[in-house]
């Protein structure tokens, strides 16, 4: 993320923190399974790649120990501060845009970041810059292209204006500059930066409370600009977060791609 490009989810919003939360329990198993599996132990040197919450630094800081390092960065860190602590720091960092805020990071890790980077060429450059021989890169980011619905199984009504919405909602972050078929670039982006032992694997929840609370807090948050740009009118998100919060529907997020791969 940038802060010039309009990024569309602020991170000051206050749906920004339920969505935080709702990445928390949908994805925080998947990225640690893969950083566990990368060798992670004390006194790694770890680069957190536009962190938004804390609950990837507070582990890291926990695997690393007093010996080890995090660096956290963000073009927003408001919601850092808790994870601040003897072993983390926390630093304002334009990952598209500023040099690295180090070398010789042992893990550089980015979830849900470069999908929103204008220039996510420079930015996947950096990260990989930073790393020392054998260090290890994890990038975990969305494909809404590569599976666009909100409701996969579209039986009724209710489905079919979740489907709208999250076309209105795919048609905004476009026009900011998202790549919405990027996850499925990175296995090969990461080889032709020279990257070695590059591996990818694709996570896709189909529904859960996770998902539920995630849907509810996007279209919240996003709902003055889908009504602004003719997406949607207020009357069919009230609809549809009322169908939301009834608890029948089937709600799916993007599948979010995790690539790895180490610098020789």
């Amino acid at each position: 993320m940038t802060s010039s490009d309009g990024y569309l989810l602020d991170n000051r919003q206050n749906e920004a923190g339920e969505r935080f939360g709702a990445f928390t329990a949908l994805f925080d198993p998947t990225t640690f399974r893969h950083i566990e599996a990368l060798g992670i132990r004390p006194g790694w040197r770890c680069w957190e790649v536009g962190a938004g919450g804390t609950s990837v630094v507070s582990w890291l800081a926990e695997q690393t120990g007093p010996t080890g390092k995090v660096v956290a960065t963000d073009i927003d860190t408001s919601r850092l501060d808790a994870a601040s602590g003897p072993s983390v720091e926390v630093r304002v960092h334009d990952v598209g845009a500023d040099e690295p805020p180090g070398e010789g990071f042992d893990l550089v890790h980015a979830r849900l970041v470069l999908v929103h980077v204008p220039d996510r060429a420079r930015a996947l450059r950096s990260m990989i810059e930073a790393l020392r021989p054998g260090g290890r890169l994890l990038v975990e980011d969305a494909d809404p292209a590569l599976q666009p619905l909100t409701c996969p199984d579209e039986y009724g009504p209710e489905q079919r204006l979740a489907n709208r919405l999250r076309q209105g909602f795919r048609k905004l972050l476009a026009e900011r500059g998202a790549d919405l078929s990027y996850g499925r670039k990175l296995p090969r982006l990461l080889r032709e930066a020279g990257l070695s032992a590059v591996e990818a694997e694709a996570f896709f929840p189909v529904t859960s409370p996770a998902c539920t609370a995630l849907e509810a807090a996007t279209v919240r948050q996003i709902r003055d600009r889908l009504v602004a740009a003719g997406l949607a009118t207020d009357e069919e998100i009230d609809q549809h977060l009322a169908n939301v919060e009834g608890g029948g529907m089937d709600l799916a997020t993007a599948p979010m791609i995790s690539a790895w791969g180490r610098k020789d």
